[in-house]
């Protein structure tokens, strides 16, 4: 299939349903939404280790569907999720394409956007409209979708993002009563422009499955603590080295070095002279700030993992560190560590003093030294305190719930009015 040819299994068997009634009360037997859920061209669905975006919208989806929900998703055509249908505009994901340069790279959010607002016009010609778009790609999806004007349905767009990365879009943005927006953390939000936050419905925190069994006991546990996720300056993993080296703590690095999974296919582009990704921003950093500490013993770098691998380093790990240096909006991989049972030891930056409970669930250090300090409390924290707190507050059914109140929202806003599935109503928004 060439690349930008949309590649749709969506149900085309599915007999026409009609639009909602503009003003009537939704009826006790209609069954949920019609929605199509855009995660992006970048990584599959469920991704192969690396990729909060995808993991959160796999939950969701997961869910939505489980409560009677109807979701087409668009993605790449390698993902796995199972669905009510698929458009992809590429067979498998990019995210190796942002190492090249701009021009190679900028077509591609592009031509899945216009898939999916292809999907949108087919769709609605077909006499099957979607009752909402729901789209997590950043800019363009919003941006696409919006141009339709009134041809488009009503358009939930959550930002993953620390919002001054394009600052100037979200500052000028006009959803013309159609689009609007979902943050992951109030202090995400708070940060955003003001036309932005006229146009935000709300917030919804991340969610992660919760594993079934309990977590592992701490005396039962490995000795090394974790950092998961891309490792860059911005995620700041050099002051872990530097904290774990002065605590005399083994610690994994377990995630992407710029486009690269693991230390073979990075040596394999160093050893090339004219391989793009040698010039990665990431790379470069790496090189310099972390690589020269990975020794295989007290810092080891394990590449990308996911599935049992991924699981297996939560459940094992003595706590999972957050060192970050720049707002963090949603924290994923702090979910994931607390729904194993695994205290978190992150700075106060963005949403993270709100996701850990300091001295319960882990600690918040204000600066490197107060991170380095906490690794010597970890011994003071229980892990069915952080699985009980996970399960509390980052359960799929709790994000599900969260985003079913925004859905009503949008399309009250939209003078749409929102199905029901037998025997649940979907909540009216109160925030």
């Amino acid at each position: 299939m060439r690349p930008g040819a949309p590649h749709r299994t969506t149900d085309r068997t599915r007999p026409a349903r009609p639009r909602p009634v503009l003003g009537t009360a939704p009826t006790a037997s209609r069954r949920g939404l019609r929605l199509l859920m855009d995660a992006g061209p970048w990584l599959a669905v469920p991704p192969e280790g690396y990729g909060g975006l995808e993991n959160v919208v796999a939950t969701l989806t997961t869910e939505l569907r489980r409560r009677g929900h109807h979701v087409v998703l668009g993605t790449v055509g390698e993902s796995t999720l199972p669905t009510d249908g698929r458009v992809s505009a590429f067979a498998s994901g990019q995210f190796p394409a942002l190492a090249a340069p701009y021009a190679d790279a900028a077509g591609i959010g592009a031509t899945h956007a216009l898939a999916v607002a292809d999907e949108v016009r087919r769709q609605a010609a077909a006499g099957t409209p979607f009752d909402l778009v729901h789209t997590h790609l950043q800019v363009l999806g919003p941006a696409v979708l919006a141009a339709l004007g009134p041809a488009a349905p009503p358009v939930l767009h959550t930002l993953h993002w620390d919002l001054h990365r394009n600052a100037e879009f979200y500052a000028a943005f006009d959803g013309r009563d159609r689009v609007f927006f979902a943050g992951v953390s109030d202090s995400q939000v708070a940060r955003g422009p003001a036309a932005l936050r006229r146009q935000t419905l709300g917030t919804v925190p991340l969610a992660v499955p919760i594993p079934a069994g309990p977590p592992l006991p701490r005396d039962e546990r490995a000795g090394h603590v974790l950092v998961l996720g891309r490792l860059c300056a911005l995620k700041g993993a050099d002051t872990a080295v530097r904290a774990c080296l002065a605590a005399g703590l083994p610690l994994v690095l377990a995630g992407p070095v710029g486009p690269f999974r693991d230390q073979a296919s990075l040596d394999a582009a160093l050893a090339d002279p004219d391989h793009p990704g040698r010039d990665h921003p990431d790379v470069r950093w790496f090189a310099e700030h972390v690589a020269p500490s990975v020794d295989g013993d007290r810092v080891r770098w394990v590449g990308t993992v996911s599935g049992a691998a991924k699981d297996d380093l939560l459940r094992r790990a003595r706590a999972l560190l957050t060192p970050v240096r720049w707002p963090e909006p949603g924290g994923t991989a702090v979910c994931e560590a607390l729904a194993a049972g695994t205290p978190v030891v992150a700075t106060a930056m963005g949403c993270l003093p709100s996701l850990v409970d300091d001295g319960v669930t882990g600690f918040v250090a204000a600066d490197e030294a107060a991170f380095t300090a906490a690794l010597a409390r970890l011994d003071e924290l229980d892990p069915a305190a952080c699985a009980a707190a996970a399960r509390r507050r980052f359960a799929p059914a709790v994000m599900a719930d969260g985003y079913e109140r925004l859905y009503a929202e949008l399309l009250r806003r939209t003078s749409v009015a929102p199905p029901r599935r037998p025997g649940r109503a979907v909540p009216a928004h109160r925030g």
